[in-house]
């Protein structure tokens, strides 16, 4: 199988591939990987990265159940005064640590940045110089606007400026210049905010995107890493996956890697022979997420029922996979049982279910999570139960609210495939290198 490069960047070759049959491959790599091109400067405590994920998840559910709030460190920005309305904003979700990274190109010439990937956001935007009220730190140059000849601002007549409260759950400002302001704001208080943009996106030797549309952050503060923005894979007409859905098709496939593994991000065709599939489901909680049907869940090969009545969505960004309560004791009480040999450990933040020793010390029973239509995710140890020090490892589930999350835990190491044009998910074991 042979890549062709597009990028000059020898960077940016690395992490960009094209090829005609399974659809256009980026790297994809996990936020604590060392191999990741926006790395952590300093190792995360891991309850550190649990705190983040329940802001993620609160954020979620704040968004499902059309809870707002206005965050003031966004509305007071400066970007916003005094040549511009100032409007309030909801939360979205939180970005936090558990997003993966991978680069994309963007202006011509073509320039390489890391951005964080998430199936949680509709909204793609770029720190962008002169950064006019603040850029946080990243790795490599911010993108210059001014030395893009492809670049244009969109101004406020434009219909992309109209669509923008569905994409970024805020009503849209407009500067005193015309120019269509975006405002991105997530659950634990991070935003960015700058103009709304277009310019060629390239990802692959034969696939250049002119006019796409996207965000150029003035103002971006937050939990960001050290990457320089953020592509969002959600369902809506701004992300990445429906602007380039007439070039690829409606469908996007990935394996998101552990630490010591590598990963990809597939957009476009992929081998629907590999994947056993369940059917995307319509929700009126949110119309750009992905909902999908858990019909039970077995441990050991015993059968925990799932309510017919909950909501399930898969997310690239959640860290920890999240039950409704009575479901979570039950498949609580069933680990704990199959594990009654091992000494339990105190909680560690919010995983309550948790023994004394190592994962490779551990008989960790078999766990499967199975979907409407039969497709299942029949998970590894590694992928049900966590080392959360050098001494105590937890189940890697949690208990919330009435909507249950399918989290990156799980789904590390296999291919997940979002068919969105024939509205189904597909799962596959043994996706990444």
């Amino acid at each position: 199988m042979t890549y062709l490069p597009f990028f000059s960047n020898p960077t940016a070759a690395r992490h960009v591939h094209l090829n005609n049959s399974s659809g256009i491959h980026f790297a994809l790599h996990h936020p604590r990987s060392p191999c990741s091109p926006a790395p952590f400067v300093a190792p995360l405590p891991f309850s550190t990265v649990l705190s983040h994920d329940a802001a993620r998840v609160q954020a979620l559910t704040s968004r499902l159940s059309k809870t707002t709030a206005t965050i003031s460190r966004a509305s007071s920005s400066p970007l916003l005064r005094p040549d511009a309305v100032s409007v309030p904003l909801s939360k979205g979700t939180s970005l936090g640590v558990g997003n993966y990274i991978t680069r994309i190109g963007l202006g011509t010439p073509s320039k390489s940045y890391a951005v964080v990937v998430d199936t949680g956001s509709s909204f793609s935007w770029v720190q962008c110089s002169p950064c006019r009220v603040y850029c946080h730190s990243q790795v490599g140059s911010v993108f210059d606007p001014s030395a893009s000849s492809t670049y244009r601002s969109l101004p406020c007549s434009a219909s992309e400026c109209g669509g923008l409260e569905s994409s970024t759950l805020n009503p849209p400002a407009c500067s005193v210049s015309n120019v269509c302001i975006y405002e991105a704001s997530y659950g634990d208080s991070s935003f960015s905010i700058g103009y709304l943009s277009e310019d060629v996106l390239s990802l692959a030797r034969d696939l250049r995107l002119p006019g796409f549309v996207y965000g150029c952050g003035q103002d971006n503060e937050g939990l960001f890493g050290r990457s320089a923005g953020l592509i969002g894979l959600a369902r809506n007409r701004l992300s990445l996956l429906s602007q380039l859905a007439p070039v690829t098709g409606n469908a996007f496939s990935y394996c998101l890697p552990s630490t010591s593994s590598s990963g990809y991000l597939s957009i476009g065709s992929y081998n629907p022979g590999r994947f056993s599939y369940t059917p995307l489901v319509s929700s009126s909680l949110d119309e750009s997420l992905y909902f999908l049907r858990l019909t039970s869940i077995t441990v050991d090969g015993r059968v925990i029922s799932v309510p017919s009545s909950m909501q399930t969505i898969i997310d690239s960004g959640t860290v920890i996979t999240r039950l409704p309560s009575d479901v979570y004791d039950a498949l609580s009480r069933a680990v704990a049982a199959a594990l009654k040999r091992y000494r339990r450990a105190p909680a560690y933040s919010i995983l309550d279910t948790c023994f004394v020793g190592s994962l490779s010390r551990l008989a960790v029973p078999p766990v499967e999570l199975v979907f409407q239509g039969g497709a299942a995710l029949s998970l590894p140890a590694k992928n049900v139960m966590i080392d959360v020090d050098e001494s105590t490892t937890c189940l890697a589930f949690a208990p919330s609210g009435d909507v249950a999350i399918i989290g990156n835990t799980q789904q590390q190491t296999f291919s997940v495939a979002y068919d969105v044009g024939r509205s189904r998910i597909g799962f596959a074991a043994g996706g990444c290198g």
